[in-house]
């Protein structure tokens, strides 16, 4: 039988043990450094960090490991791709050159333009005068975003100028020299739309859209994400179709810039009325959107990737159902002091894949909160309103003291209408 590693320790990396679990094939999932959750799915977490990568090797080696998956952004940006590669070890994920278009927005942004490819007015900075420059030229509103990595909590939205003065000035205070990604404010409906690909052959998801805010109806900071949707009702074949020849276009333009060869390409765009544009890339699962994603596969999902990396795609087979998650965070997230807290009991008679754990961790035989986001919950249905409904019955459950958003999937039921 085949075992499987997977790398991270999120509700993405959960849901995707299962996913590996659901297959005949597949009788083994380790996830490095998991969480104390996961052995609740019938996952085996694995003491050995991101960013120890020949730590990593060696695991997969010593118990024969068919693949390795790769989970979050930092250690795709790190090389652990091309240091698996290096030691013959199968693995599923983009090389270092190919994780750059998420790694850095000013590469991405540079991709964009140099194949065509439809994106918002941008100019890249270097200093506090550049950027009031743009501010006095551009006017408000303005989307600024930092150059790396920011677990999806990296753009700011202004919307007035003394916001756009204050967004400058934070982000150069932390370093007078930030390269820092200037762009207009783009104004539409916003979706996911994420592809498994090798070389030039691809397998598309079904759309699916994030909710970043932390609060209800769009407000507060950014986080990594608040729940999901996804099929996303809202949105026409047409609009679909466009956001399809978008993702061939872009893996068209990566074989040409010899970013070719495995992974998940992840679009974030805004269907405008002029069309979708591209938002960002991300080389990877989304975190929720995974937990969303996921479910509505039915193939065998280890041998969608085996055929995958053959060159001969499988065609996708959904379930047609849709699926509602909703992520139970800290009550302070996503800033201030996210004390360890208990977690409520999980009912027996709980179909316990519908519990994705995240932050949680283990203290003498009780799970406990660790971190900001702590599990997810998915409810499904024949449509939107009953997968809601799903959801939400089952939050109420085990949401205990931690914090959510009440109106998971409420804007595509308007839109949708």
């Amino acid at each position: 039988m085949t075992k499987i590693l997977i790398v991270g320790n999120g509700g993405r990396e959960s849901a995707l043990g299962l996913k590996f679990l659901q297959s005949t094939q597949v009788d083994t999932v380790y996830v490095a450094p998991g969480n104390a959750g996961m052995p609740k799915l019938g996952l085996q977490p694995v003491a050995i960090e991101l960013d120890d990568f020949a730590g990593l090797i060696a695991f997969a080696q010593a118990h024969t490991v068919a693949l390795t998956f790769i989970g979050p952004e930092v250690p795709l940006a790190a090389g652990i791709v091309d240091a698996f590669e290096a030691a013959g070890q199968p693995v599923f994920g983009p090389t270092q050159a190919a994780a750059q278009l998420e790694a850095s927005k000013a590469f991405a942004k540079d991709f964009m333009h140099r194949h065509g490819l439809p994106t918002a007015k941008s100019q890249t900075i270097h200093s506090l005068a550049a950027g009031q420059a743009v501010l006095q030229e551009w006017g408000i509103p303005l989307v600024f975003k930092a150059n790396g990595l920011a677990a999806g909590k990296g753009v700011i939205v202004a919307m007035t100028n003394a916001d756009a003065e204050a967004a400058l000035a934070a982000l150069y205070a932390r370093d007078a020299g930030a390269t820092v990604v200037v762009e207009e404010y783009l104004v539409g409906e916003e979706a996911s739309l994420l592809a498994l690909y090798h070389h030039g052959t691809y397998v598309a998801l079904p759309l699916a859209q994030d909710h970043k805010r932390r609060f209800d109806h769009g407000t507060g900071p950014n986080t990594g994400g608040m729940g999901a949707i996804s099929p996303a009702p809202q949105f026409s074949a047409d609009q679909k179709e466009a956001a399809r020849h978008l993702l061939v276009q872009t893996i068209a333009g990566m074989n040409n810039d010899g970013l070719a060869g495995c992974g998940v390409l992840y679009m974030g765009l805004m269907f405008t009325a002029d069309g979708p544009k591209i938002l960002e890339y991300n080389l990877r699962f989304g975190d929720p959107e995974t937990q969303v994603l996921l479910p509505q596969i039915q193939n065998d999902f280890y041998q969608l990737l085996v055929d995958l990396l053959a060159d001969r795609p499988t065609p996708l087979q959904l379930n047609g159902l849709t699926y509602v998650g909703i992520v139970a965070a800290h009550p302070e997230y996503p800033g201030g002091a996210m004390d360890s807290l208990p977690l409520a009991e999980l009912p027996s008679d709980w179909n316990i894949e519908r519990w994705l754990p995240a932050g949680v961790s283990e203290q003498d035989g009780r799970l406990y909160s660790h971190g900001g986001r702590i599990f997810t919950v998915i409810g499904s249905g024949a449509d939107l309103p009953s997968a809601q409904a799903d959801a939400y019955a089952a939050m109420a459950q085990v949401q205990g003291s931690l914090a959510i958003r009440q109106d998971i999937g409420d804007k595509a039921l308007t839109r949708s209408k």
